[in-house]
């Protein structure tokens, strides 16, 4: 019987995902020391390398990359072992980590973070903003119970719970408020200010727009809506925004704020978890939460 133990796979797993030992340790909360001493410990009960170390790489060798889906599944199981016996409780409560999508978070948690205060004390929410394919990795390999994002998500192993939906606007110089709201051909000859690639509202609204994903005429990247909108009010160009973040995007910036007509572009979001958690009642309070403060 080979002897390994929980430490030392999630120790392998860490390092498996950064590639670094000193971020794998930093995310472990261990020295490096300690996280190389067990790595070696693994690779010598197994009686195989299960990293090639490099001077300025690490990867994993043929034997870790097999190695590595396995750990996950079994580090998944026994993360939802400890699930089973909160599930019992049936309040919610406890240590909960949710990701939430950068053009959600800073405009919808403020209030849902509110509501969790006050009506479920006892519940220790852990934040993780990114974008939505991190998200959906990190909750497959089991390091979040839950997500917010843009549906559909089209996973399998995912159940996608619907919150709310809400339109896109138009944001244009202070000075162009008085033209006609364009259409989705006017909006392809115009300088287009659009978040950087990973952003699923960025693929959104290429799609209102019948663009490709590559990049269109005269189309700038930012790296967040805040950007955009400055970038806007300097008028450099024109962007597009859920109505969710006008209140707090545009209140700097002197911009004009245009609605197109029916049908609006828009988007659905929604909460995911995994299909076979057994946290599924918990996280249908949580999403009954969210909903409310939408």
């Amino acid at each position: 019987m080979i002897n390994v133990t929980l430490k030392q796979f999630r120790y392998f797993n860490a390092l498996a995902r950064h590639r670094h030992f000193g971020r794998a340790a930093e995310a472990c909360a261990v020295t490096q020391p300690a996280l190389s001493m067990q790595i070696k410990e693994l690779e010598d009960t197994l009686g195989a390398q299960l990293f090639e170390r490099t001077a300025r790489a690490v990867r994993l060798t043929p034997l870790g990359e097999d190695l590595d889906q396995r750990v996950r599944d079994i580090l998944r199981a026994v993360d939802e072992i400890g699930d089973l016996a909160r599930a019992s409780d049936h309040r919610l409560a406890g240590r909960l980590r949710l990701g939430v999508i950068p053009t959600v978070a800073p405009y919808l948690l403020p209030r849902v973070m509110q509501r969790l205060a006050a009506d479920h004390p006892d519940l220790d929410l852990y934040i993780r903003e990114s974008v939505t394919p991190r998200l959906i990795g990190e909750l497959t390999e089991g390091r979040l119970e839950t997500a917010i994002v843009a549906l559909p998500v089209s996973e399998p192993a995912l159940e996608e719970v619907p919150l709310f939906e809400e339109d896109f606007v138009l944001v244009r110089p202070a000075d162009e408020g008085h033209l006609p709201v364009p259409g989705k051909e006017g909006l392809r000859l115009m300088r287009l200010l659009l978040l950087e690639e990973g952003h699923c509202f960025r693929d959104q609204a290429l799609s209102f727009c019948d663009m490709a994903t590559g990049k269109p005429r005269e189309m700038l990247d930012g790296s967040s809506l805040s950007t955009l909108v400055q970038m806007v009010s300097a008028g450099i160009g024109v962007t597009l925004l859920p109505e969710m973040a006008l209140g707090v995007e545009t209140r700097s910036a002197e911009v004009a704020v245009q609605r197109f007509p029916v049908p609006r572009p828009s988007r659905r979001i929604g909460m995911v978890w995994r299909k076979s958690t057994p946290l599924a009642n918990q996280l249908t309070q949580l999403a009954d939460v969210v909903r409310a403060a939408a």
